[in-house]
């Protein structure tokens, strides 16, 4: 029998993995939330497929979404990345890394963990959504605006309401699968 998913993952093999086993699980670990958000900044004007299919060369590149190492970066390290073809290849975003891994720490030092900052924008309880079309998906909400102001408050860069609201969907704090979506009632029951 085959399983009805929202459409956006298509029947590309990676897509629908992501969709089926990622997408929408609340995530409360910091390296993994900060590896989210690096790849949300890196898809900002750019399809998630294609940043998807280079997560891998991502990992690789920035020492597994090591926060703490990427911080550290200097000049001739960034110089390297942006010589990468594996990942892409954009000084802003690649140096908004940098500058995203030190306000990410920043934002540990102060509220404990950034799981705990940016889940106490929801309660610490995902926000489940009833969409029944693709269509009645929203790019940004006015939640999304308000993390959007605080992180750039913060210091981090490329992390428009856009970004963010992916970041929310794509770490759990939103349930934006549509109803007729198998995961929809599996991510419920998290």
């Amino acid at each position: 029998m085959t399983k009805t998913r929202c459409a956006w993952c298509g029947d590309d093999p990676l897509y629908v993995a992501y969709h089926d086993i990622e997408w929408g699980v609340p995530v409360q670990d910091d390296r993994l939330l900060f590896e989210f958000l690096i790849l949300e900044t890196f898809q900002a004007g750019l399809s998630w497929i294609t940043v998807l299919r280079k997560r891998e060369n991502f990992r690789r590149a920035f020492d597994n979404f090591d926060y703490k190492k990427v911080a550290k970066y200097e000049q001739q390290k960034i110089d390297s990345l942006l010589l990468d073809a594996g990942i892409i290849r954009n000084k802003l975003k690649v140096k908004a890394t940098v500058t995203n891994a030190i306000a990410f720490m920043e934002v540990q030092r102060k509220f404990g963990s950034f799981s705990d900052y940016i889940w106490r924008f929801v309660n610490g309880k995902p926000i489940v959504n009833s969409f029944k079309d693709m269509a009645e998906i929203p790019a940004n909400t006015s939640l999304s605006d308000e993390i959007s102001k605080d992180l750039k408050k913060r210091g981090f860069k490329f992390v428009g309401t856009t970004v963010v609201y992916a970041h929310m969907q794509a770490t759990g704090m939103v349930n934006d699968h549509v109803t007729g979506c198998f995961r929809f009632i599996e991510i419920n029951r998290l």
